[in-house]
């Protein structure tokens, strides 16, 4: 599941495609089987993220399949996907709670995600690694959140307002209490125990001044998680006013650090 909307994918899609980690990308599609078509599965897929920035990479056949839980996000993924002649979309509704179906994973080459694994628990994490380990398939995570982030210039409140968000994002997202800004070393740990070789890289946000709308949806987030950990309302209002102004002002920037990172199963033989 992505568990986001359309509106704020939409709005991040920029600050996603700047931040991709360059070196986890290449590593990744030179592992990938060269002369014959390709057939990838996407977990919490969303609107598509992964495919928008992997298909223009790839020269040959491929073919993508999607999962999600929700049917309209995968819909617009479909429609995005006609821009690609040498692509072929299946999009799957999918409980993603209960892991991934093994049919999914037939005649597959790679596992991809973006912007899901902080969503989901470890035991979560430990059957994916299981279960690719099993098959010997590796697999690429874009843009785990990592707990980093900044406001630039700087505000009293703020470490109040990261910590708290951090908290929240180890809350339950719909498939149990999430590993957050954990995630992404968890599970790069638990990969490296079960033989896999990783690169991994930083693919932090870095906001322009210009991007109000998604800089604006991005604080909403924050103090909407403050308030719901239990932050004082009073002081999230306040500090959330002040961000604003500067916002408007176009005097305010952010960053928020992810990791992305590639894992790849031990050579046969």
């Amino acid at each position: 599941m992505s568990g986001f909307s359309s509106e704020w994918l939409s709005l991040r899609a920029p600050a996603d495609a700047r931040a991709r980690n360059e070196d986890v990308i290449s590593a990744f599609l030179e592992r990938l089987p060269q002369n014959r078509p390709l057939h990838l599965v996407d977990l919490g897929s969303g609107t598509g993220a992964t495919v928008t920035a992997f298909a223009p990479r790839i020269a040959g056949k491929q073919r993508w399949t999607l999962l999600d839980n929700d049917k309209e996000l995968l819909e617009i993924a479909s429609r995005r996907a006609h821009e690609y002649t040498n692509l072929e979309i299946e999009a799957s509704v999918a409980d993603l709670s209960r892991g991934i179906d093994a049919g999914a994973l037939e005649q597959v080459d790679a596992v991809t995600t973006s912007a899901f694994l902080d969503l989901v628990p470890a035991k979560w994490i430990d059957d994916l690694v299981d279960t690719l380990s099993e098959r010997r398939l590796p697999f690429l995570a874009f843009l785990t959140y990592d707990g980093r982030a900044r406001l630039d210039p700087p505000h009293p409140f703020d470490e109040t307002i990261r910590l708290a968000m951090n908290r929240h994002q180890k809350t339950d997202k719909g498939l149990g209490a999430a590993l957050g800004p954990d995630a992404a070393q968890y599970a790069l740990q638990r990969f490296i125990a079960a033989g896999f070789t990783a690169i991994a890289g930083a693919s932090d946000w870095h906001s322009l001044k210009q991007e109000t709308p998604f800089q604006t949806a991005l604080l909403d987030g924050w103090a909407n998680a403050a308030r719901e950990i239990g932050e004082e309302e009073d002081e999230v209002n306040a500090w959330r006013e002040e961000r604003q102004r500067l916002l408007d002002a176009g005097s305010l920037t952010s960053t928020v650090g992810h990791i992305d990172f590639a894992a790849f199963p031990a050579k046969s033989g």
